[in-house]
C-alpha cells in the first residue's frame, strides 16, 4: 500500500511563504500523475496544482503566478512552493497520487494557516 507523507505546513504571516513536501513511500509500482489539493473548512476539496511525471504542470487560477509545483521522480517527492500568501490560501493541504495501475492514494493533509 502505498502511503503519502506530507511535511511543510504551519502558520504564515500574509505575504510570506511556505514550501509543502511530499514522498510516496512503499511504491510497487511507478509513480504518475502528482498534486496538491486544499480544502478550506465548510469547502469542497480542490485542486491546487498537478504536475505529471514528464514535468508538464496544471494550476487553479487563484494560485498562478504563486505557487510553483515541483518534483524529484527519483526520490517519489513531490514539492509545492508557495509565495506571496494570503489569508485566503488558509487551509488543509493534501498530496494525491496516481501510479501506474491507476490507483490514487491521499497524504493525511497538511494545515496551512496565512494570518492577516
Amino acid at each position: 500500500q502505498v502511503q503519502l507523507v506530507e511535511s511543510g505546513g504551519g502558520l504564515v504571516q500574509a505575504g510570506g511563504s511556505l514550501r509543502l513536501s511530499c514522498v510516496a513511500v512503499r511504491s510497487l509500482f511507478s509513480i504518475r500523475d502528482m498534486g496538491w489539493y486544499r480544502q478550506a473548512p465548510g469547502e469542497q476539496r480542490v485542486l491546487v496544482a498537478a504536475i505529471t511525471r514528464s514535468g508538464s504542470t496544471d494550476y487553479a487560477e487563484s494560485v498562478k503566478g504563486r505557487f510553483t509545483i515541483s518534483r524529484d521522480n527519483a526520490k517519489n517527492t513531490v514539492y509545492l512552493q508557495m509565495n506571496n500568501l494570503g489569508p485566503e490560501d488558509t487551509a488543509v493541504y493534501y498530496c494525491n497520487a496516481y501510479d501506474t495501475t491507476r490507483s490514487s492514494y491521499w497524504g493525511q493533509g497538511t494545515q496551512v494557516t496565512v494570518s492577516s
